[in-house]
C-alpha cells in the first residue's frame, strides 16, 4: 500500500535507511525516489492485525522458526526498498536486521518467506510493480488482499518465465497458503476480520474451560481413589485381603 506520488528528492539506499521525513509517515524507496505511504484505513489495519495474529499463532503451534511482522522494509533493487503490510521471515534474518543501525530492512540476499500487501486506491503498485519486484528477488509467496474486489491472490513460484503463478480465492472459499498447508483461513473472515482482542479473549475462555474440565476430572479421580481406599480398609477390618479379590 503506497501513494502514487513520488518525491523529486533522490536518495541512495544507505541514505534512505537513516532518512527522517514527516512524523508518522512511512516512506518506501523506488529507484532512489521517496514514496510516502498512505494512511491505512481501519479495515486495512484490522486485516493486517488478523493475519499477523494467525500467522504468529500457527508458527508457535508448529514450532517453526518464523516470525510475522509489520512495517518492515524489504530491499528489492539497488536503490529500492518496499514496506509490505506483512512480512514473514526467519527469526535469524530478523535478528540480523535488528543488529544494523537505521531502519529495520531486510537487505538483498535476506529474502522473506512471505509478504502480504493489502490493496489501497493505488492498486497498480501491488498488482504490477511490486509483483515484479518481489518476483525479481525470489520471494517464494506473495499475497494480495483486495477488499474492494473481495478477493485474495496467492502468488508463488516466482522463478517461472512470466514470474509468479497466480491462484485466486474469493468469498465462500478457504485460503490455503502454499508454504503452510496446515494454515487454512476463511476468505470471508480475512476480508471482514474480528478484532484480535476478541480472539484472544475467546482463546483464554476456552483455556479456562479446559483447565476447569481437567480439574473436575482430577477431582473425580481423587474421589474414586478415596472410595477404593475406604472399601479396602473396610474389607481388611472384616478379615478379607482386598488384593485377593
Amino acid at each position: 500500500m503506497s501513494r502514487s506520488v513520488a518525491s523529486t528528492e533522490t536518495l541512495t539506499f544507505e541514505e534512505y535507511r537513516f532518512y527522517q521525513g514527516e512524523p508518522d509517515v512511512l516512506y518506501e524507496l523506488f529507484r532512489g525516489h521517496l514514496i510516502p505511504m498512505a494512511t491505512p484505513t481501519a479495515l486495512h489495519t484490522r486485516i493486517c492485525d488478523f493475519l499477523v495474529y494467525k500467522l504468529k499463532f500457527y508458527f508457535a503451534d508448529q514450532n517453526l522458526p518464523l516470525i510475522a511482522i509489520t512495517t518492515t522494509g524489504v530491499r528489492t533493487e539497488v536503490d529500492s526498498s518496499r514496506i509490505p503490510d506483512v512480512v514473514v521471515c526467519t527469526s535469524a534474518l530478523w535478528e540480523q536486521a535488528c543488529t544494523r543501525p537505521g531502519s529495520g530492512i531486510l537487505d538483498l540476499g535476506e529474502v522473506p518467506t512471505l509478504v502480504v500487501e493489502v490493496t489501497s486506491d493505488n492498486w497498480r503498485e501491488d498488482y504490477i510493480r511490486k509483483r515484479a519486484e518481489y518476483a525479481l528477488i525470489d520471494i517464494p509467496e506473495y499475497l494480495i488482499v483486495d477488499s474492494n474486489k473481495e478477493r485474495i491472490w496467492v502468488l508463488n513460484h516466482p522463478e517461472g518465465e512470466e514470474g509468479y503463478q497466480r491462484e485466486e480465492f474469493t468469498r465462500g472459499q478457504e485460503l490455503k497458503f502454499v508454504q503452510f498447508p496446515g494454515l487454512v483461513l476463511s476468505v470471508d473472515t480475512i476480508l471482514s476480520p474480528p478484532l484480535v482482542e476478541d480472539l484472544i479473549r475467546e482463546e483464554q475462555a476456552q483455556r479456562r474451560q479446559l483447565e476447569q474440565q481437567v480439574d473436575e476430572e482430577r477431582q473425580r479421580a481423587d474421589e474414586e481413589r478415596q472410595r477404593a481406599e475406604r472399601l479396602a480398609a473396610r474389607l481388611r477390618e472384616m478379615g478379607v485381603n482386598p488384593d485377593d479379590i
